[in-house]
């Protein structure tokens, strides 16, 4: 099968396209015959740092997957040949990746797609939904009327974010950089916009919450910006983010007696603990895909895989408003 590989790490120009063997069938996994794929900032930091968790060289790289199953391993009893799935599902340490005509993959990582969606708008979904799902639902519980500030609320993670939480019946506020991204934002069903570069947290905390804070601010972005989202929480608030690998000065934290859920997405699959869970989240969203509840911003450019290069440079040059797909050659 073609593939696109890399043989080492580093910037966009090592990927390669290559014959490679088709993966052999095994027990308890699906062998999908790829038709999408999605970029996500875990990929081009893998392909450019070889992050600890990234797989041995040459590599498939990317997680995301849609496609159709070819075949079922022994144990597998919810999927058949024929159906079509999308999942997150490889392109770390002992797996292999979706940038190949055929992907092996865990039966417990994967879901039925949505009917509604085609196979790119559904490879856009898997990492970042369940990321924002693991971060609101499971771990922030977010309740029916609680004010949620979402900080990148077109980024890949940050408009399912607020999508998620609208859905729960909270009063969503989403941070964007431009006037045009806020009104994205809002498109997507943030109730609120904040441009940051124009207005500092202690004005829109007072503008919009009359100085109490937010109950739960899902930081999408993290990073230097966390001490951010612990100043707009609210006093026994609850902060979220898929990116805290800082030093913090978590002063702030103890004063306001704050709540901080980390969400590490790629655990299950690097730990092999709770992949199970992975696939339930995705049957749930696809039904709120279908009913409407749930959709994916996609950016105005797509590539094929063997355009990855070009993908990932947009990718990291911060040029896409959502998700960047990619569609088998």
């Amino acid at each position: 099968m073609k593939a696109m590989l890399i043989k080492e790490f580093g910037d966009s120009t090592v990927f390669t396209q290559a014959d490679v063997p088709k993966p052999e069938l095994e027990k308890g996994h699906v062998l999908i015959h790829v038709e999408a794929s999605s970029v996500n900032p875990v990929d081009y930091k893998i392909r450019r740092y070889g992050l600890p968790f990234a797989p041995d060289l040459p590599a498939v790289l990317h997680g995301d997957v849609a496609g159709v199953i070819e075949a079922v391993g022994e144990g597998v009893e919810s999927f058949q040949p024929g159906d079509a799935v999308y999942g997150c599902a490889g392109g770390v340490k002992g797996q292999g990746g979706a940038l190949a005509d055929y992907m092996l993959a865990d039966a417990r990582l994967i879901a039925k797609k949505p009917e509604s969606l085609d196979f790119a708008a559904a490879a856009a979904l898997p990492l970042v939904v369940i990321t924002a799902w693991e971060g609101l639902i499971e771990k922030a519980d977010i309740q029916p009327g609680q004010r949620v500030l979402v900080h990148g609320g077109t980024g890949g993670v940050g408009h399912i974010a607020l999508q998620l939480a609208k859905w729960r019946g909270a009063q969503v506020t989403a941070t964007a950089s431009t006037p045009e991204k806020l009104q994205i934002a809002k498109d997507f069903g943030a109730d609120e916009g904040v441009n940051y570069r124009e207005e500092g947290v202690t004005d829109y905390v007072e503008r919009l919450t009359d100085g109490k804070g937010f109950d739960v601010v899902f930081d999408s972005t993290g990073g230097a910006n966390l001490p951010s989202s612990f100043e707009a929480a609210k006093p026994n608030g609850t902060v979220v983010t898929p990116s805290s690998s800082h030093t913090y000065d978590l002063s702030i934290m103890h004063a306001k007696g704050l709540s901080l859920h980390v969400v590490f997405m790629l655990l299950p699959m690097l730990k092999d603990v709770g992949r199970e869970r992975h696939g339930a989240i995705l049957r749930e969203v696809a039904n709120l895909v279908d009913a409407g509840h749930l959709r994916p911003l996609m950016d105005t450019e797509n590539f094929r895989f063997s355009q990855v290069a070009q993908a990932h440079n947009r990718l990291e040059q911060k040029k896409a408003v959502g998700k960047i797909v990619l569609l088998r050659d």
